[in-house]
């Protein structure tokens, strides 16, 4: 087999959910030119890690997100342009059937990106819904990168033992496993407290990405139970868990206060600091610089555990993704 080029993870990526999302983020193509300066901007700062879909963008946008990465990654030169990866996950789409499905869809996100997919990850799992649909895709998934068509593989939304399973059929073709990619913040503690998957990570050489580390903005302190919420199915949610997180929250602004930081900042560290590499979304200068300032500094252990306490005893969670597996 050929010699495969390292793939280089930073303490903290980019997530592009947003980037051609009409429905939850109000993308539109004017925003753009806003986009290519974030993503100038996160990689001048060392955030090189820009995690994307082959489902992200709606309707005719599908796509978008991967497009623009594209044409973004493209344009950039300046400091740490070697060290830029784009990771996309490739949907397990009821219609992706065995391992060439899998090819094809590889090889049309690299074409949408102009260039490799650096990062390939299964989006999620079938195995709650269509197992026998799982192994072909994955063997897929496995030969992108035998084929050097990617630097790395990564699953996203799986619980240990089915993490596992997919390790030990990867082992068997010499495939590592590079990243997992699950729900995880404050407000979404369930992937590592009770299924944990972050021992069976570190056990594995596997490093763990938190996506959604600030629970979609509550935990950014811009949104109240009596005050202004997004609108849409974001705004329905968030006057569901608003109420039952007020806690969470003041500790969160107390420590956020203390540090002279952000509770943004304080939230998404909190992921740094439990080994974890968090990709929050950014879609405009002011939300990129903000997150970039979770950088650079770390929370003590007893504001780790201040947090991990308040987080425990919140009334309300976030909503578990339906693919997460066991």
């Amino acid at each position: 087999m050929q010699t495969k080029e390292k793939l280089i993870l930073p303490k903290m990526g980019c997530g592009t959910w947003a980037w051609g999302n009409r429905l939850l983020w109000g993308y539109d193509e004017s925003m753009d030119n806003e986009l290519q300066n974030v993503f100038n901007l996160c990689v001048a700062n060392g955030v090189t890690l820009f995690d994307t879909g082959d489902s992200y963008g709606t309707g005719k946008l599908n796509g978008r997100s991967e497009m623009l990465l594209g044409q973004f990654s493209q344009a950039y030169t300046g400091a740490n342009q070697e060290n830029i990866c784009i990771a996309t996950k490739l949907a397990a789409y009821p219609w992706r059937w065995g391992r060439q499905a899998m090819i094809s869809a590889g090889e049309a996100s690299a074409q949408r990106l102009g260039k490799n997919v650096d990062l390939v990850q299964m989006h999620w799992s079938t195995a709650n819904y269509l197992p026998w649909q799982e192994w072909g895709l994955l063997d897929g998934l496995a030969d992108l990168y035998e084929q050097g068509k990617v630097k790395g593989v990564g699953l996203s939304n799986y619980g240990p033992k089915r993490l596992m399973k997919v390790y030990e059929r990867f082992r068997d073709r010499h495939i590592p496993i590079n990243t997992l990619q699950v729900q995880y913040s404050l407000l979404s503690t369930y992937p590592v407290t009770e299924l944990g998957v972050k021992e069976i990570c570190d056990e594995l050489g596997i490093k763990l990405i938190a996506y959604s580390p600030l629970a979609l903005g509550i935990l950014t302190g811009k949104y109240s139970e009596n005050g202004s919420v997004p609108q849409g199915i974001r705004g329905f949610l968030f006057k569901q868990i608003l109420p039952g997180v007020r806690p969470l929250l003041s500790c969160l602004e107390a420590i956020a206060k203390s540090r002279n930081k952000t509770m943004s900042q304080v939230a998404i560290n909190w992921c740094i600091c439990k080994g974890a590499i968090p990709i929050p979304g950014a879609k405009n200068i002011a939300q990129a610089e903000q997150n970039i300032g979770a950088l650079g500094w770390e929370l003590d252990s007893g504001e780790v555990a201040e947090l991990d306490n308040a987080a425990a005893s919140t009334d309300k969670k976030m909503v578990q993704n339906i693919f997460q597996t066991n």
